[in-house]
């Protein structure tokens, strides 16, 4: 199986395949509204404006395992990031990104690039950069922040 093989639910509870995005850059995120590194959701924001016409598209998955960090509904956590850091790339349904319940896609992403300690996110803002062939080509830390990863979108484009 490829990345354009699966089907997630958006932030509404619609099926969204991943078919949808080839030929597209990607970024996968998995974040929380009200994590440390929640501010990032400036970065990824300011890239998906500098290069959304040039085909990146950014897809933010909330994941309330680590800490707690994203309590709120779908619909809380769309209005918050929209409200507050005026998001406008594609959010989707909570998932788990670890352990019996990880979301297919995220056991994938995992498989193709692991991290520093093995293949488990480590925390929120774990970032996952797959090229126009969806081929995983980058695992950044949350600690590495949407700015840092500028460079290595625009060769992708």
């Amino acid at each position: 199986m490829g990345i354009y093989d699966y089907t997630v639910k958006d932030a509404k509870g619609n099926d969204v395949s991943l078919k949808d995005y080839e030929g597209k850059v990607l970024l996968i995120v998995n974040t929380a509204t009200g994590c440390g590194f929640t501010p990032q959701y400036t970065g990824l924001q300011e890239l998906y404006k500098k290069y959304q016409a040039e085909g990146l598209e950014i897809l933010d998955f909330p994941c309330n395992q680590f800490g707690n960090q994203a309590p709120g509904t779908e619909e809380e956590i769309v209005t918050f990031c929209t409200g507050r850091f005026g998001v406008t790339f594609k959010q989707f349904a909570k998932i788990e990104v670890n352990g019996a319940n990880e979301a297919p896609l995220y056991a994938y992403l995992k498989s193709q690039k692991k991290g520093m300690v093995g293949s488990n996110i480590k925390w929120n803002f774990t970032k996952f950069l797959v090229d126009r062939k969806g081929n995983v080509v980058s695992r950044f830390s949350p600690t590495t922040t949407p700015e840092q990863i500028d460079e290595k979108i625009k060769e992708l484009l």
